[in-house]
């Protein structure tokens, strides 16, 4: 009898901790939305990625800026650039992997991302996502996003699972921790020319820059149900 009632403790609790796990990853609320509407309405197709603004101190610092985040599951058309008139200077640690990325040999072939910088803010926009990490002038620093693949619905609502990371740089190297103190799950860096790109799941893309955005990534892909 007594091992009986341990067990069901122990899968009360393990019950519990599911709930809560589902609770957190799914229903729980996402910081408010504080991207501004012109730059998510606005078309980021009709930029030249080539053409990277000088990073002087002349113009915005980053924490000037309103945090960046993905509208829902995923934005509707590839928004113009987040840190548009931003400045501010990189640090030493960092390197300039501003622009635009096209994957060519690797797990990820074909994948199109990209990356803005200004201080030690860094915002990456692919595939419906706008993953912003860093100071600025709405919320917290890790990117607390949502990974975007739609997992069910309720009505007419979907639901995406929840993630948040750190970017920080390590000698030129750009590692995402998870949770913003967890392992590095994701890391960027430049090889030559080209952008080299490990994700979670055991891939390394190597990825060549481009000038403008491909017609076939205006608008992404809707990913899961």
């Amino acid at each position: 009898m007594r091992w009986l009632k341990l067990f069901a403790w122990i899968t009360l609790g393990l019950v519990g901790l599911f709930a809560l796990a589902v609770w957190g990853i799914f229903f729980s609320p996402r910081p408010p939305l504080t991207t501004d509407p012109a730059t998510l309405a606005g078309d980021g197709s009709t930029i030249n990625y080539c053409e990277l603004p000088a990073l002087d101190g002349s113009g915005k610092m980053a924490a000037e800026i309103p945090k960046g985040n993905t509208p829902g599951c995923s934005y509707s058309h590839f928004p113009l650039p987040i840190l548009a008139g931003c400045t501010e200077p990189l640090p030493p640690e960092a390197d300039d992997i501003r622009g635009l990325w096209r994957g060519v040999s690797g797990g990820h072939l074909g994948h199109v991302e990209r990356v803005e910088q200004c201080g030690r803010r860094v915002v990456v926009t692919s595939s419906g996502l706008i993953h912003d990490s860093g100071p600025n002038s709405t919320a917290g620093e890790t990117t607390n996003d949502t990974e975007g693949r739609v997992v069910f619905r309720i009505g007419d609502t979907p639901y995406c699972p929840r993630t948040s990371a750190a970017m920080v740089w390590n000698d030129g190297v750009l590692d995402f921790h998870v949770f913003g103190w967890g392992p590095v799950v994701v890391r960027r860096y430049l090889d030559g020319d080209e952008l080299i790109w490990e994700y979670a799941d055991g891939s390394t893309t190597r990825m060549e820059r481009l000038c403008g955005l491909p017609e076939e990534h205006r608008v992404p892909r809707p990913r899961g149900v």
